[in-house]
């Protein structure tokens, strides 16, 4: 695999994730009841941290991913993708029934924004969550601390009042989620992945030892009888790429073998994007294209966390 790129000077500052939104998940029952319904453990997440988590469908499918943190013991609020809040909303209401539980869209209340960098960092100051996953409150917002994408640091504020920094771009921001190496489920691959993968137990967004929830069966089935045939992997790329585009090995042009989750240009200015997406492992043998079999080469790059599978 060749090298990622080097952080430029420019992945620094702050931008609106206008792509995301906010789930607000309150009542003395909140809690029990997304244990039941998210392949995370919520019933111990501390007020100091924040999760990952799934929401798969009853085929073990996701649904929907989030950063999830608590802002009370009777408040969650859950960040995902902005095109999918919608139906994923209503899809949670439908089974609170009786359970002391009001979901809300805290999006327009909560507007996320995307920290990166030196400047972020000096901005924050000494306070700041220093760990992945580390959270904290500021005033009426929330600041979590996602895990560094290629050695640059990052963090994610919820709510008014976010720092004055230099502007971010949006491209700049996508990329430095794909070179994280963390799948964040969009409308365009809802329902595409068990959640192995899109590498999210490896990643810290699943629990094997809590509750049930819709498809647990299928996704411990895929952990523990060494089913899995599939995983995500970062890919350097000469074409532009989107998520839910298909991907195919140059041997065989008559099925896909994966889906682009997420891609942005890359920040040096050379043209190229980086894509990450998901694929047969025994598709890595051969070369694999963007759109077709003769389309886009795609080219393996290292990942940021080491994921044991055998090609």
């Amino acid at each position: 695999m060749t090298p990622t790129p080097l952080a430029q000077p420019s992945l620094q500052g702050g931008v609106h994730l206008a792509d995301w939104g906010v789930i607000r998940a309150a009542g003395d029952d909140a809690r029990a009841f997304l244990n039941g319904q998210l392949t995370q453990d919520v019933l111990h997440l501390g007020d100091g941290s924040a999760r990952l988590a799934g929401y798969c469908s009853a085929k073990g499918r996701l649904l929907a991913s989030f950063v999830v943190w608590q802002r009370s013991p009777a408040e969650l609020l859950l960040a995902c993708s902005a095109d999918l809040l919608p139906a994923t909303l209503k899809r949670l209401s439908m089974f609170v029934l009786r359970a002391k539980c009001k979901l809300s869209d805290a999006s327009a209340e909560l507007p996320l924004h995307g920290l990166a960098g030196a400047a972020a960092l000096d901005a924050l100051g000494a306070d700041a969550p220093a760990a992945a996953w580390g959270r904290v409150s500021r005033g009426a917002a929330d600041l979590v601390r996602l895990p560094d994408a290629a050695g640059v640091p990052r963090w994610l504020w919820a709510g008014a009042g976010s720092p004055a920094l230099p502007p971010l771009a949006a491209d700049a921001w996508r990329w430095l989620e794909v070179q994280s190496g963390i799948v964040r489920i969009v409308a365009a691959t809802a329902e595409q992945f068990v959640p192995q993968m899109v590498n999210l137990e490896v990643v810290g967004g699943v629990n094997f030892q809590k509750g049930c929830y819709p498809g647990q069966e299928v996704v411990a089935r895929s952990q523990y009888r060494g089913t899995l045939k599939r995983r995500a992997f970062i890919f350097d790329s000469e074409a532009a790429a989107v998520p839910g585009q298909e991907i195919f090995a140059g041997s065989d042009a008559s099925q896909p073998a994966g889906m682009v989750t997420a891609a942005a240009p890359m920040p040096d200015g050379s043209g190229r994007h980086s894509v990450l997406a998901e694929t047969k492992l025994s598709a890595l043998d051969g070369s694999l294209h963007l759109g077709s079999a003769d389309g886009p080469r795609l080219v393996p790059t290292a990942l940021p966390y080491a994921l044991e599978f055998e090609p």
